[in-house]
């Protein structure tokens, strides 16, 4: 099946044909297509309005709430894709996981997993745990037209270290000293949440996500060894599980630039780059075959008009010679990040790629 035709497989979706979908696909553009990590976010004064005084995770299960944040930034930036408005731990809220997002902290989970007695309370996800995200991608679809939606979902390794932790750390202490102290309890959880987060993609790719992202946002932490044996295998199950529906899968790390190679060897099609390695050596280490999303560091959009071209254009130089091309941050938006940089940004970038 031809990237992004419908589930069904009959006739190609209106996004098809959309910039984003044909970089993806390593196919001409009209021009470089951008869309931003957080981009519906802390950044909008009109995303700050309407999810006032409603928790994250409460606001991630209000379908109408949700599809009004996605699509906040499309109205504003005129963004080249929406990404779906959620968080990474709502589908181990969705099964009875005992966590919370807690202001200023991140997820935090109450009792975390370290015993085999533990892996018993991560039952699978039905559609039926998350029927409020079907309920907010057909909303979106209809509202987005010929605009790609990305659904997205938190790879193994990065579930896995916030429930092993108990939330958000540095050293990864607890998650290190299980996968090198008990490698089969590691895998069989591992596994577990490979099948959790693939229920969770196909729902949204079901529901009418034209692309998904998987966040590994932690991976960073490990050597390539540890990679590629203690962690690949899940990540990999997870892009094959959804491989039939023939979207792209976009694979998206922080601190990576030692495992993107081995990031696309998983399985996506697109491989994201975070700012250390520039785009045309991270092409030379992720190998042929692969489109690469990256990859301007978010710390530039605090400079002047002229500082954030300037790192821009650099950017653009380096992706020149790539099969695929889209523009992003090398993470996330910043929270205080003028919103009226972003809007420049994503003009300049449309302007100087123009075919």
């Amino acid at each position: 099946m031809s990237a992004n035709h419908s589930p069904a497989g009959q006739q190609p979706t209106a996004t098809y044909e959309s910039a984003f979908l044909k970089a993806c696909r390593r196919e001409p553009v009209p021009h470089t297509p951008v869309w931003f990590m957080r981009q519906a976010g802390r950044s909008l004064p009109e995303y700050l309005k309407v999810r006032e005084g409603i928790p994250m995770l409460e606001s991630c299960m209000q379908p109408e709430l949700v599809a009004e944040i996605t699509l906040q930034p499309v109205r504003r930036h005129h963004v080249d894709a929406a990404i779906y408005f959620s968080d990474i731990v709502v589908p181990l809220k969705a099964i009875g996981i005992d966590l919370d997002i807690k202001p200023g902290v991140g997820p935090v989970v109450e009792n975390p997993i370290r015993t085999r007695a533990d892996l018993a309370r991560l039952r699978d996800l039905t559609p039926e745990d998350v029927s409020y995200v079907t309920e907010a991608i057909k909303l979106l679809t209809a509202e987005l037209g010929s605009t790609p939606l990305i659904g997205f979902a938190g790879a193994p390794f990065t579930l896995a270290s916030y429930l092993v932790e108990g939330g958000p750390s540095k050293n990864h202490e607890h998650t290190k000293a299980l996968m090198y102290g008990d490698p089969q309890l590691w895998a069989d959880l591992l596994d577990r949440l490979a099948e959790i987060t693939s229920a969770f993609l196909k729902v949204q790719i079901e529901a009418g996500a034209s692309a998904v992202q998987l966040f590994d946002s932690w991976v960073g932490a490990l050597a390539p060894a540890d990679y590629r044996r203690s962690v690949m295998p899940a990540s990999t199950k997870v892009f094959e599980s959804v491989a039939s529906y023939g979207v792209p899968r976009i694979h998206f790390g922080v601190g990576t630039g030692e495992l993107l190679g081995l990031m696309g060897e998983a399985g996506a099609d697109v491989v994201g780059v975070d700012w250390r390695v520039p785009l045309d050596e991270a092409a030379r280490r992720v190998g042929p075959g692969k489109a690469l999303q990256g990859n301007l560091d978010p710390a530039v959009l605090f400079s002047s008009t002229e500082a954030v071209e300037t790192k821009t254009r650099e950017v653009l130089d380096a992706a020149a010679g790539l099969e695929g091309h889209i523009f992003n941050l090398g993470h996330g938006v910043p929270p205080s990040t003028n919103p009226e940089a972003l809007t420049r940004l994503v003009e300049y970038v449309h302007t100087q790629t123009a075919r």
